[in-house]
């Protein structure tokens, strides 16, 4: 009798992950590595920096491998950009992107009042 409740107990719980993960599957699939760039932008110039960020989401989200989020924070102090990836590897390989260093920084550096800090941090 225990085996079989135990049967069913896993196959009741195998089927509600199952479940969840097509439910909520930015949750079975979520990113495992962030990189997180924060720059220092005259409150002026943000609308320009929020413009590059457009401009440049789609083309991170499709051609950069293990691209899986890209949100812009706009705080009071700074303009922090967050992507997320599969990887830590391919967070730092896209900082040695050419849409990186061609395209993404070329078009902030003017806007920029200081280096960008920049953040990798892995999940568990």
């Amino acid at each position: 009798m225990t085996n079989n409740y135990q049967r069913s107990i896993a196959r009741s719980l195998s089927a509600m992950l199952v479940a969840s993960a097509l439910t909520f599957p930015s949750l079975a699939f979520a990113a495992k590595a962030y990189l997180e760039i924060t720059l220092k932008v005259d409150p002026q110039d943000r609308v320009a920096a929020g413009a590059i960020y457009s401009k440049f989401k789609k083309p991170f989200l499709t051609k950069i491998s293990g691209a899986e989020s890209k949100e812009l924070l706009i705080r009071d102090d700074d303009v922090q950009v967050l992507h997320g990836f599969s990887t830590r590897e391919q967070a730092e390989a896209y900082l040695s992107s050419d849409l990186f260093t061609k395209d993404v920084v070329v078009n902030l550096k003017p806007l920029l009042k200081a280096a960008p800090e920049v953040r990798i941090y892995s999940v568990d």
